[in-house]
């Protein structure tokens, strides 16, 4: 997702990167997707002392678009009647990355794709050894007054909703890395690269190239189904405010969130026993369920797919260290659903949906669980 301040004068947006060659680089994927898929224009590159600023269209000012995702998911959450409107949004988006895979796939090893997303931050030193590898994390056992590290959560066994789960993230990193190995083959198209709620404009133009270029079909769905699931609507809002406000038209927080309704922990047998509810608002709930037919239900695709690639987004985004131990059990729980071969797209994708608010609520917000 887009992290970056931008400036914009006269309908044009300055968009500010490190070097010449990153410059160049996002220009050149920009340009492989520029004549398949709504972008704004493009309209040169400008040299500065310390930086290199490229000058797109900026679509809100021409007034091409009005609104990006976030918004109109956040919106549809309070009025039903938006709902139409993030339907062709979603099936919009859908439509763009399947045509990537028809129109330019390829099978190559994941070396020839993108690295950032998924190979820098599996490859040993890099983003999740230091997160979860480098430092035996302690967090708080919500519910027990308990302090648990990761190290020793993977010495027990749990159940969440009634099923048996292992949290072993090292094991779980381990394996990743092998099924993210440079050299695996992975079904590929020419696509923006990190489709999120702050990238896709409505109506329909896809901002932000940093990532543009050939990426995997898995990863393309699993980063927009994870962030439809739980950055979106939680994670990104709750822990990185300053990102939402500045990337988001609107930033309407979230409805509703994730919470663990109830938690055991049995000392003598190392048990640990979960019970919790994943609430979204009703147009998050839909777009959720929309994308997932249009990128992998309505293509015969299953988990198995994406496995590697949604958990690598659900550990390699918000730093474990920041998160509560009520959020980051959430979290491993999550992890550990995505890698039990016994969990499909129905049963991890579950939600519960808020209603939409009365008339008189459309301003409150649901408090984070303590």
């Amino acid at each position: 997702m887009s992290t970056r301040r931008f400036s914009t004068t006269a309908g044009v947006f300055h968009k500010p990167v490190a070097t010449r060659e990153r410059a160049e680089a996002e220009a050149k994927g920009w340009a492989r997707l520029a004549s398949r898929i709504a972008v704004p224009a493009l309209h040169g590159q400008i040299a500065l002392p310390d930086s290199q600023l490229l000058a797109y269209e900026d679509v809100f000012a021409t007034g091409r678009c009005e609104l990006l995702m976030g918004d109109v998911i956040a919106l549809a959450d309070r009025d039903p009647a938006v709902q139409p409107r993030l339907d062709r949004l979603v099936d919009g988006v859908c439509a763009d990355l399947r045509a990537a895979a028809e129109e330019t796939g390829e099978t190559v090893p994941l070396a020839e794709c993108v690295p950032d997303l998924y190979l820098d931050r599996i490859r040993p030193g890099g983003r999740l050894d230091r997160w979860y590898l480098l430092r035996d994390l302690p967090f708080a056992l919500p519910h027990t007054g308990t302090v648990l590290t990761l190290r020793e959560l993977a010495d027990f066994t749990l159940t969440a909703n009634g099923r048996p789960l292992t949290l072993n993230v090292a094991d779980t990193i381990e394996r990743l890395r092998d099924a993210l190995a440079p050299d695996r083959r992975r079904r590929t198209g020419l696509t923006q690269g990190d489709p999120t709620e702050p990238n896709i404009a409505d109506p329909l133009c896809w901002l932000d190239f940093d990532f543009a270029g050939r990426n995997t079909v898995a990863g393309e769905a699993a980063n927009l189904l994870w962030y439809l699931m739980g950055l979106g609507g939680w994670l990104v809002p709750r822990y990185q405010p300053d990102v939402y406000a500045r990337t988001l038209r609107l930033a309407l927080s979230p409805r509703s969130g994730p919470r663990i309704d109830h938690l055991e922990l049995h000392w003598s047998s190392r048990h640990i026993d979960v019970r919790y509810s994943w609430h979204t608002g009703p147009g998050r709930t839909a777009a959720l369920t929309r994308a997932l037919d249009g990128l992998l239900r309505g293509n015969g695709s299953g988990l198995e797919e994406v496995r590697a690639f949604l958990a690598l987004r659900i550990l390699g985004v918000i730093p474990p260290a920041r998160l509560t131990g009520h959020d980051l059990l959430l979290v491993l729980v999550k992890l550990a659903e995505s890698q039990h071969p016994h969990t499909t797209l129905d049963t991890f994708f579950t939600t519960t949906p808020a209603p939409h608010p009365g008339p008189g609520e459309r301003s409150g917000d649901v408090p984070a669980p303590a």
